[in-house]
């Protein structure tokens, strides 16, 4: 994770530089949209770098449950920050259609953007093969945003085709728009998800059923109440009452506790188990 934010922000500063370039010679507004999206990815990119670097501290006196929540918090915060690029880009995008303008050297747009696909490609390659690995939320929505990026580069490379070669003109802001939209689209979703976690958000219903699935599945236990889940960054959190012979012993109550929380742990990576032993009468429930 920690690879994956530092190598996000490099990536986000060499590409902001040669957009700011190409902007600059071809005045064109696509290019103007993916320059000011790679120039949020920057910002997030930054404070991802940051906010991994907190999250993943173990947990101390003051905070018994981790550092989790600052990747949720960072991962909201670029989904504002990815809004914010979105609405600007449709009023100028609506500008562009009422007042056309001339787009300039499109052969160095075009150039810099073939470069930059390559980045973003390689770039989300390798965040998406992290995600796989941590299921980190920050690491998604940076991979999202350079996907976006890498989606963004090949509409300007058509805006820049259809307004230059074929004199288009309206073709540029129409696919600004057009990834304009994508762009709200995408920080709604990071944002959503972001605000889940934050409220503690149950797991899915298919994890909560996976969950008393393998705790039922242990022929000593007969049954569990009380599930409560959530999740704060990469982290999960479960924790329940586990039904018990009340004639049980118990040191055999621990020993039967340990054997259900090993068995989740192999089911929920990072997560933190807490059990809690209620005495019943009865045989196991089917």
């Amino acid at each position: 994770m920690r690879r994956a934010t530092l190598l996000s922000l490099v990536v986000g500063i060499i590409l902001v530089t040669l957009k700011g370039i190409a902007w600059s010679m071809t005045d064109s507004l696509s290019m103007m949209s993916s320059l000011a999206d790679s120039m949020l990815d920057v910002i997030a990119s930054t404070i991802n770098f940051m906010a991994v670097r907190y999250a993943l501290q173990p947990p101390d006196h003051e905070h018994r449950f981790g550092h989790g929540k600052a990747e949720d918090l960072a991962t909201l915060v670029q989904a504002i920050f990815i809004c914010g690029s979105g609405v600007f880009l449709v009023i100028e995008g609506i500008h562009r259609i009422i007042s056309p303008s001339t787009i300039y050297n499109s052969a160095i747009g075009i150039g810099v953007m073939i470069v930059s696909i390559v980045l973003s490609l390689g770039l989300v390659g390798y965040q998406r093969h992290v995600v796989r690995k941590t299921a980190s939320g920050v690491v998604a929505a940076d991979a999202l945003h350079y996907f976006v990026d890498f989606l963004t580069n090949v509409g300007v490379i058509v805006a820049l085709c259809l307004t230059a070669g074929l004199g288009i003109k309206v073709a540029d802001p129409f696919i600004a728009l057009l990834i304009a939209a994508y762009i709200l689209y995408g920080s709604f979703t990071i944002g959503q998800s972001a605000f889940q976690n934050l409220m503690d958000r149950e797991f899915s219903d298919a994890e909560r059923e996976e969950i008393k699935r393998i705790v039922c599945a242990d022929s000593e236990v007969i049954g569990l109440h009380e599930l409560r889940t959530r999740r704060s960054g990469i982290h999960g959190f479960i924790q329940f009452h586990l039904d018990l012979d009340q004639n049980m012993s118990l040191r055999r109550a621990h020993e039967i506790s340990d054997r259900v929380e090993d068995a989740l742990m192999k089911a929920f990576a990072n997560t933190d188990i807490i059990i809690h032993q209620d005495p019943l009468h009865g045989d196991k429930t089917p």
